[in-house]
């Protein structure tokens, strides 16, 4: 059950650096597509915090406590902090590349959770990779000439 809980805690770092990353991409966007670009990243970003205490309390009750900080956030997750402005079309395919691997990793730790018999937290791991891919399509078909 180890093995779980330290594959939660690094699902759960990876989706609160890509909520983070596409919030600055939200404060940070520019140019003559601002207002889409705008709204979609808030999107993205309001959805994706929304789920974050959730799935919080969702690996607490695997019995284990949560990490809290960025320092730990950047140890464990799979996403890259960006610390550049980027131009909006680089935003759109990082976030997608981002969001790619958040993904498989909730894939990995769905399939744990189902090792184990933890049903309610693959359930929520489902949850989460259908609004994974819901973002994925809206940032690809956003980047289609």
């Amino acid at each position: 059950m180890e093995d779980l809980q330290k594959a939660a805690k690094i699902a759960f770092a990876s989706e609160f650096s890509f909520y983070l990353k596409a919030h600055n991409f939200h404060w940070n966007t520019t140019g003559r597509t601002f207002l889409q670009d705008h709204e979609l990243f808030g999107k993205i970003y309001e959805e994706v915090y929304g789920s974050i205490d959730d799935f919080a309390e969702k690996i607490r009750s695997l019995g284990t406590f949560m990490p809290g900080s960025y320092t730990r956030f950047s140890m464990l997750s799979t996403i890259d902090d960006e610390t550049k402005i980027l131009d909006s079309n680089v935003m759109y395919s990082t976030l997608l590349e981002d969001n790619e691997k958040i993904i498989k990793v909730f894939k990995m730790v769905y399939d744990m959770a189902e090792q184990y018999g933890k049903h309610g937290f693959s359930n929520f791991l489902a949850e989460r990779m259908d609004a994974h891919e819901k973002h994925g399509w809206m940032l690809r078909s956003s980047l289609q000439q």
